[in-house]
């Protein structure tokens, strides 16, 4: 217990250090929110990476896909890897940095404002981004407090506390900054950390050879395949589908993952940062699901509802609990550190959007540089407490899986906005209409769906708002009229070779000086 103690102490006060280093950087809005448009590969890589995967991903997904489609639930880290980070840098990167910097655009809402010409899309994009974010983060909340419960035996509501007063301090003092400096760090620890516990808790089992050979003998309720659990595609590859296709496509259309684009130092970097991101969600996403994966062996030990349904939140903590205090300490920080590095995310996005969208000319008619600072400060505070407060109502009520509140999420953010964010870099003939039905899809069928649930799998649900998305936004463009807007074609003319030009003569003109 005292070492587990000893290295969640020294985790904190580095990440509080860390958060007082980068004060310096919050002077100014772009500095608190962007971290001055300067960070490079190796920061921003990681803090899409870190950004992506949090207890929601490691305690939640990993056990409930684990043990539904056993080792093929590594599909849908692969499927991260590939095309929720690799494909999202190449596509997304270097246009949406070349175009917010030109549109002078610091958040995504404040992107649709000008991209579209309307302030109504940018109010409403603005109030969709604070109201579903907060189930994801109330879905972070309650993965890590699960399994700090279990290494522990802390209250549920004392991990909930404990988190969001950490959270709050470092992002309330070192803004963006702040969280990219504590994501590498992070991502760091991550790497290291589930390659560590994969190799313990294989080695529990009698080795992976020995592993293997168990979870074969295993029978799947849905499908009378021999081996499902370890075949190729599992036993229900439809809907392996949806998870992939929620979890990979839908960082394309979330405002903060795409903000690290915002944020990125130069064109180049862009390309470094792709292959390092990518190669993170190989090793974090792929290690998860790989050991949820073998979850099935652990049957026996794990919780079960009353009608016999296992409480998949209760997988991993169940398959980590043998693990000795020192390793168990390890795999704490590596979830803490994914979580924080989320949360950190979520709650800076959620607060600059609310500020610089909402209330800022509209609400207050003046405010200041470091009003708007000030206040992005105190709604951070907001949103934590109200996430935290979800979290703990949550603990209790008939939503009782973290994958829930997640594809809620992430079914809202990403249906609404990919379709209108994906186009408007690529194309000048999208409307105003279109971008109008592609929220009102994307928030409609998300709502709907957990009023009536007429399509059974939340993650179904979400992956359906977000093809949806991609589809009626062109359609409704071609007969609506287009807003007008010049789009750029990145060739050795374009963003990336402007952006190296630029600065060179920065840098010639820093030497003369």
């Amino acid at each position: 217990m005292v070492a587990k103690i000893c290295i969640i102490v020294i985790f904190i006060g580095v990440v509080v250090g860390v958060g007082i280093y980068a004060r310096q950087h919050t002077k100014s809005v772009d500095g608190f929110v962007l971290g001055g448009r300067s960070v490079g590969p190796w920061l921003s890589a990681f803090a899409f990476g870190t950004s992506y995967f949090s207890a929601v991903i490691f305690v939640g997904y990993a056990g409930q896909f684990g043990w539904k489609y056993g080792l093929a639930a590594f599909w849908i880290g692969v499927g991260n890897a590939l095309l929720g980070s690799l494909l999202a840098w190449w596509v997304l990167g270097p246009r949406t940095r070349e175009i917010t910097q030109r549109l002078k655009a610091t958040t995504m809402p404040e992107f649709f404002g000008k991209r579209y010409h309307s302030e109504a899309l940018r109010i409403a994009s603005a109030a969709i981004i604070f109201v579903f974010l907060i189930p994801y983060t109330a879905s972070v909340y309650n993965g890590l407090s699960r399994l700090f419960g279990m290494a522990f035996g802390l209250p549920y509501e004392v991990c909930i506390v404990g988190m969001a007063v950490v959270t709050c301090i470092y992002v309330v003092l070192g803004g963006y900054m702040a969280t990219v400096l504590n994501d590498f760090i992070q991502g760091i620890i991550m790497l290291i950390g589930i390659v560590a516990v994969i190799v313990a808790v294989l080695a529990g089992q009698g080795g992976f050879s020995e592993a293997i050979i168990s979870l074969s003998q295993i029978p799947a309720e849905s499908s009378a395949l021999e081996g499902a659990f370890i075949s190729m595609f599992g036993p229900d590859l439809f809907n392996l589908l949806g998870v992939i296709i929620l979890t990979s496509l839908g960082t394309w259309g979330l405002p903060q993952m795409v903000s690290k684009f915002y944020a990125i130092k130069s064109g180049p970097a862009i390309k470094q940062g792709a292959i390092i991101s990518t190669i993170f969600a190989f090793v974090v996403a792929g290690g998860s699901y790989f050991l949820g994966g073998f979850s099935r062996l652990f049957g026996d030990q794990i919780t079960y509802a009353a009608d016999g349904t296992p409480i998949y939140d209760s997988i991993i903590p169940t398959m980590l609990s043998g693990l000795p205090d020192i390793l168990l300490g390890i795999v704490v920080v590596l979830v803490l550190s994914a979580s924080m590095s989320t949360l950190s995310s979520l709650v800076l996005t959620s607060s600059s959007s609310l500020t610089l969208d909402l209330l800022k000319g509209k609400v207050i008619k003046q405010m200041s540089e470091n009003s708007q600072v000030l206040w992005m400060r105190a709604l951070i505070v907001v949103f934590v407490l109200i996430s935290a407060v979800l979290a703990l109502i949550q603990y209790t009520s008939t939503i009782t899986f973290i994958a829930q509140l997640m594809s809620i999420s992430w079914g809202a953010l990403a249906g609404a906005f990919l379709g209108p964010l994906l186009w408007g870099l690529y194309s000048g003939r999208i409307s105003k209409a279109a971008v109008w039905v592609s929220f009102i899809v994307g928030i409609g069928l998300t709502v709907s769906n957990m009023i009536f649930g007429f399509i059974s799998s939340p993650i179904n649900c979400g992956a359906l708002a977000m093809l949806l998305s991609l589809v009626v936004v062109p359609l409704v463009s071609l007969v609506t009229p287009a807003v007008p807007f010049k789009v750029k074609p990145l060739t050795r003319e374009g963003a990336i070779d402007r952006e190296i030009e630029h600065d060179l003569r920065a840098e010639a003109e820093a030497a003369r000086n």
